[in-house]
């Protein structure tokens, strides 16, 4: 009998404050958590007004060192940018605080330099606020990269719900995904022997399930619908942390959101495209699809392509360029090839387009 050699590390957030009026605690938890005593807030113009700038007077009032950075975009250069002054501050922590971009920008410029990072959300959209990758452009084309794992989230749900409901349903749309994500990934296990964690991989799916089925409690401006949706995107980014990788979360309706990134004219906000995705993905896998739709459409989330400013032909043509996203990553979409007149099938059969 050989010896046991299984290693896994796993990294998840030390330290995780969900509710109405949490900003004030950040002070409090950061010196708990022993993070320096300077901080580099990222935000954008729109997100340091609205949270931002609270966070800083908080932290010099308690004695900390902070500088700020407003950025535009979340690509290679802005990292790059924000590397550069953390790393001329001596010790130092990076906040990020916004919905996606600043988030991205501060998880990858904190790995990037080895340094601590919290996650501040001021929208639910993605769970990005939790997990270890970022969505940045390089060189024009929008990529998935290795970044760090928040040591803190701090989710003022006062502050979410404040937010345009769009933003909230489409982090539903982000975590409904969960579902042909895990199947995808018991898929990959079954036909490439891809090592399976049915520990985090049920943790998505019961995350995931929860949502669909208290779809008629995510309401616009019902600070309760906030929590219940932050709460399942921390869900959702931990098990993505236990698994140490994106799999329990990013299957083939993620590979169609990114093609639609890279297709559309004008790109719908990510969980509404894999939300999309995900109607059409579970037809592939032969499961009840009319309840993933039926759930999207509950909650306020696009249904159609047409719901999402999406045209027919930008979405027959990503259903066709998904398989080409991240290749390595095996998905239903391997084992179903799309031609453009089979997923014109599919995207009518399932009533996207």
């Amino acid at each position: 009998m050989s010896d046991f050699s299984k290693y896994k590390k796993m990294e998840l957030p030390r330290t995780v404050v969900v509710g109405h009026g949490v900003l004030p605690s950040i002070p409090e938890n950061c010196a708990g958590l022993g993070l320096p005593k300077s901080a580099l807030i990222i935000a954008d113009d729109i997100t340091m007004k609205i949270a931002g700038d609270e966070i800083a007077a908080l932290l010099k009032d308690a004695g900390y060192s902070v500088d700020s950075v407003s950025i535009r975009e979340a690509d290679s250069d802005t990292v790059s940018t924000v590397q550069e002054i953390a790393s001329g501050m001596g010790p130092v922590f990076l906040a990020g605080v916004g919905g996606g971009r600043p988030i991205d920008v501060a998880k990858c410029a904190s790995f990037n330099a080895g340094m601590a990072f919290i996650s501040v959300p001021t929208a639910a959209s993605h769970d990005g606020i939790v997990s270890s990758r970022a969505s940045i452009t390089v060189d024009g084309v929008k990529e998935s990269l290795d970044a760090q794992t928040p040591i803190a989230v701090f989710a003022d749900t006062g502050i979410i719900v404040k937010s345009p409901f769009r933003m909230l349903a489409a982090g539903c749309g982000d975590i409904i995904s969960n579902k042909t994500a895990v199947l995808d990934w018991k898929l990959a296990h079954k036909m490439r022997n891809e090592e399976y964690s049915s520990y985090s991989g049920t943790l998505s799916e019961i995350t995931a399930d929860m949502l669909i089925e208290n779809a008629d409690q995510i309401k616009p401006g019902v600070e309760e619908s906030a929590w219940q949706v932050i709460k399942a995107l921390v869900s959702s980014g931990v098990a993505m942390s236990i698994a140490g990788t994106s799999r329990p979360a990013s299957g083939s309706e993620h590979k169609f959101s990114h093609a639609l990134d890279r297709i559309a004219e004008k790109p719908a906000l990510h969980g509404e495209q894999c939300g999309l995705g995900t109607i059409m993905m579970m037809s592939l896998h032969g499961r009840k699809w009319e309840d993933i739709r039926d759930a999207l459409g509950t909650i306020g989330a696009p249904v159609t392509a047409q719901d999402a400013g999406l045209s027919r032909e930008e979405v027959i043509r990503a259903l066709v360029a998904a398989k080409d996203i991240r290749p390595e990553r095996y998905t239903v979409l391997g084992r179903e090839v799309l031609t453009e007149e089979k997923a014109e099938k599919l995207a009518s059969e399932t009533g996207v387009v």
